[in-house]
């Protein structure tokens, strides 16, 4: 307690007008509160009254050391997601205890770590969790904070206007867009870069010891060294490739005064961003491309759409640089009778919407490979707080401790064989704090996964495996290559040979294991430098 203290009145004394004290998602004096931790049998455990002893003798006397001016937050866990955890009547004994103690604001924490619900991830429902701020409102007469998956200026108004809550807390959309509540002050909310919840750059680099960081904004904790500085010289350059990276190459240099053409062989910008948005949980990749729509009009970059973009035609124009962000081709795998019908690239899944039947071998276990399984056995509706409450199991009402319930998962659309080559675990390359959730749902869904596998044939048969040792037939409709990728980058030979200065970006620089975080961070790399 007396740290607590000391480190609240060392804020003061630094200058700061408050802190919050951290009193959720399962830490130290979450701890103590639940009884599924605490099993002290002294006066700090056993009954309730002696497990919230420790929060308010630190709210108690943090106020006593720093005076009633200093802000002094608590967030308390309202939900805790677990076994054991608060129940809602002790969550309002405590708000009023912690209130008493002399806190200024109450925020809103849900969900332990150890929670096997999502609560932050790109798939929970924005604001999904308001509700639970919302049940205290009247218990209390000091501030409510609502929280999670708070993302746009338009669901933070909804919430204030409908009573939610008094305040809204905000952390990674304002890695996301430094200059979030300055655009959502001066009404250009549609210029914002929207947290899309991916946590690629946050929390899997804080949890990996590594500098935070956002996959949308990599200046995000990188802004001193990565600097976007008005360009010495303008130079007339040429990008091809609408995606990720050459959308943040684009901009970035357009923003420094470069005079950038955008190329693009498809009718829309987005590439891979336009296939990752019809998986199921993962819409919100569509609001980075609403970003970066209003971002070419913003900065003035020429997009021709819908052209394929020709060596001699771009060697003509006279580009003083010309950058190739034009992404991969899906790896075709050695096996035999690979082109049989029933074989289907990712592309043709998720780009394509080819027709798939009821029982499919996915081959490839990586992100692709897990975004193709979910997007076969889900259903595609439009994100549903309620449908996602009851597939993961929380309870609305509140009738237990800690708001759990039993999950009920809908039917899966299909049976899914999820298969890789290597060894161990399937799926362990996911993200830090997002590959568990990915893991989890195709699991609720019954998804067979095996690694080891050698693909011995695909004939009309099914795909002809061995695994352990064994072989063996599945029977499936279709099989679905998600092998990896290759580079593409036809034009590079082409354009070097005609003397042009050629850059490379993205998946055509560097294709294995190509995700939108490095596309984007090379692309704005590049744009500042250049």
């Amino acid at each position: 307690m007396a740290d607590f203290v000391n480190c609240a009145a060392l804020a003061q004394s630094a200058g700061y007008d408050g802190v919050e004290v951290m009193g959720s998602e399962g830490y130290l004096i979450n701890e103590f509160i639940a009884a599924r931790t605490n099993q002290r049998d002294d006066e700090w455990g056993g009954a309730y009254e002696n497990r919230i002893r420790l929060p308010i003798e630190i709210v108690r006397r943090t106020r006593e050391k720093v005076g009633p001016d200093f802000i002094i937050i608590y967030r308390l866990s309202m939900l805790d997601l677990v076994e054991g955890g608060s129940t809602a009547d002790e969550v309002v004994q405590l708000a009023k205890a912690i209130e008493a103690a002399g806190a200024t604001i109450l925020n809103t924490g849900i969900g332990w770590h150890e929670a096997r619900i999502p609560t932050i991830a790109t798939s929970v429902p924005r604001a999904a969790f308001a509700w639970v701020t919302k049940r205290l409102k009247g218990e209390v007469s000091i501030p409510l904070v609502a929280t999670n998956r708070i993302n746009t200026p338009e669901v933070a108004e909804g919430l204030l206007a409908e009573g939610y809550c008094d305040m809204v807390s905000m952390a990674r959309p304002l890695l996301a867009d430094a200059a979030f509540v300055q655009k959502a002050r001066q009404n250009r909310a549609d210029e914002i870069n929207t947290c899309i919840g991916c946590n690629q750059a946050c929390l899997d680099h804080t949890f990996a010891g590594k500098i935070t960081s956002c996959l949308v904004n990599p200046r995000a904790c990188h802004e001193t060294e990565l600097v976007i500085a008005p360009a010495e010289t303008a130079k007339k350059i040429a990008v091809v490739g609408a995606g990720p990276a050459g959308l943040a190459f684009a901009v970035t240099a357009a923003e420094r005064g470069h005079d950038v053409t955008l190329i693009e062989a498809a009718n829309e910008v987005g590439g891979q961003f336009n296939i990752a948005r019809k998986i199921p949980g993962k819409e919100e990749f569509g609001e980075t491309l609403r970003y970066f729509r209003r971002q070419l009009e913003l900065t003035g970059v020429k997009l021709r759409l819908n052209t394929r973009a020709e060596a001699n035609a771009l060697a003509d124009e006279g580009f003083d640089e010309i950058v190739l962000a034009t992404g991969v081709s899906p790896r075709t795998p050695e096996i035999d009778g690979v082109d049989h019908p029933r074989t289907l690239s990712y592309l043709d899944v998720l780009r394509d919407e080819v027709p798939v039947g009821k029982t499919v071998a996915v081959i490839g276990a990586g992100g692709i490979g897990h975004d193709v399984s979910e997007y076969l056995v889900e259903r595609h509706e439009p994100p549903s707080i309620d449908r996602f409450f009851r597939t993961w199991g929380v309870d609305p009402e509140y009738k237990t401790a800690g708001g759990r319930t039993a999950p009920q998962v809908e039917p899966a659309e299909r049976q899914v064989f999820l298969m890789q080559r290597s060894t161990g675990k399937v799926g362990e390359r996911l993200g830090r704090t997002t590959g568990w959730i990915h893991r989890a749902a195709l699991k609720m869904h019954g998804v067979v996964t095996a690694s080891g596998v050698s693909y011995n044939r695909i004939d009309d048969q099914g795909l002809h495996v061995t695994i352990d040792g064994a072989e063996k037939t599945l029977p499936v409709d279709h099989v679905v290559i998600c092998a990896g990728q290759e580079p593409l980058r036809d034009l590079h030979d082409d354009l070097v040979a005609r003397g042009c200065s050629v850059r490379l970006i993205g998946g055509a620089d560097v294709a294995a294991e190509l995700d939108a975080k490095r596309a984007i961070d090379q692309g704005v790399r590049l744009a500042a430098a250049i």
